[in-house]
């Protein structure tokens, strides 16, 4: 593509494209990247080979990263080995991508899936950030990764990906008109009257999948997930099945973690990305989904994915809630790519979560 007809367009970058990036040297790698690190609407981060154990979480706020990391840091790890990151302790790691962005050109970063759905709260820092997860347009320096797993212990090492970025020009979210034409066209969820205001409303599902579960507790003082070992741990190991009552309501504890779906079926269309953004706060003290990036060919047919379900990480804060079965949790927010991928989410990319209803994360053997 020429340099002229790309400055034209506005949207994520398509996985094409950001290999056309790397290639013009606006995102530097340490090393070459492996085979499936760019996805159809974004960049896999690998982590570095340095770590440290912080003090507590911070933003640099218009200071240097690096100055920040020698007043607050208590240790330095080497990942190059691997190393055990333990739970409720706040980490820093330098990541091997760094970024010489154009100056029309942003980025956006989020946990991947299997980070979420394992409860490790991972948010990327720019240097002299002062916001989490933004990479402001032309931002040139390194990118660093906070890691803070909630609930289980992880072991992780150089190499091993946790988050993913996402680059963009231009103003590509849907307006409420946008979503509601988009819907018309492609039908985006299963239910028939969804409300645009804020995006695609998805909500919970607590009627009851095959033989009544409608989610997962996760257990405490388990044992170590490997986050680059798939199908390793056995589940019962690490999480309590919930099942349905016939009530739709499930109380949720307080500091506790759940796997749960949403109701509707999402459908992603090739020529657009989606991200998950919470609903409106006022509406209970609890969190929904830490890893919200849907890429092209999400739950679309095409793409061997109809019927997939949005999995939702949920906690709950300062008190027990009551969740009742539709209850809205959270907004499908859609963005127009500025290419189609060649290659959508799916089999054809070995793609962990395509056509999921009620899934752990890929790290867990499939309970029976």
């Amino acid at each position: 593509m020429a340099a002229g007809t790309q400055q034209q367009k506005q949207g994520i970058f398509a996985a094409h494209q950001i290999a056309a990036l790397a290639r013009d040297g606006a995102i530097l790698p340490l090393t070459p990247f492996a085979a499936d690190q760019i996805q159809p609407a974004s960049l896999d981060l690998r982590l570095g080979r340095r770590a440290w154990r912080m003090r507590a979480s911070f933003l640099p706020g218009g200071k240097s990263l690096g100055d920040a990391i020698k007043r607050h840091a208590l240790h330095e790890i080497n990942l190059s080995a691997g190393a055990v990151l333990e739970t409720n302790c706040v980490y820093l790691a330098e990541l091997s991508e760094s970024l010489a962005l154009p100056k029309d050109i942003s980025a956006a970063a989020n946990p991947k899936s299997s980070t979420g759905r394992i409860d490790v709260f991972t948010r990327v820092i720019a240097d002299r950030a002062r916001g989490f997860d933004t990479i402001e347009p032309g931002y040139s320096g390194p990118l660093y990764a906070e890691i803070s797993p909630r609930t289980f212990p992880i072991l992780a090492r150089e190499n091993s990906r946790l988050s993913q970025i996402r680059f963009r020009r231009g103003n590509t979210k849907l307006d409420g008109a946008g979503h509601a034409a988009l819907h018309a066209r492609e039908k985006l969820v299963s239910n028939a009257n969804p409300d645009f205001a804020g995006g695609i409303p998805v909500s919970i599902d607590l009627s009851g999948f095959e033989g009544g579960l409608v989610g997962y507790r996760a257990k405490r003082h388990t044992g170590l997930i490997d986050v680059d070992r798939t199908a390793s741990c056995d589940a019962a190991d690490f999480w309590e099945p919930i099942f349905s009552r016939g009530g739709g309501e499930l109380v949720l504890d307080p500091g506790e973690f759940y796997i749960l779906a949403s109701k509707e079926a999402v459908r992603v269309p090739p020529d657009h990305a989606a991200e998950m953004t919470p609903f409106d706060p006022l509406v209970g003290e609890f969190r929904v989904h830490y890893a919200g990036f849907f890429d092209p060919g999400f739950g679309a047919e095409e793409a061997g994915g109809a019927g997939a379900r949005a999995v939702l990480e949920v906690r709950s804060h300062d008190v027990p809630f009551i969740l009742q079965d539709g209850q809205a949790v959270g907004w499908l927010v859609y963005e127009r790519m500025m290419e189609t991928p060649h290659n959508l989410y799916g089999a054809r990319l070995g793609s962990n979560y395509q056509a999921q209803g009620l899934k752990l994360s890929k790290h867990f053997r499939t309970p029976r």
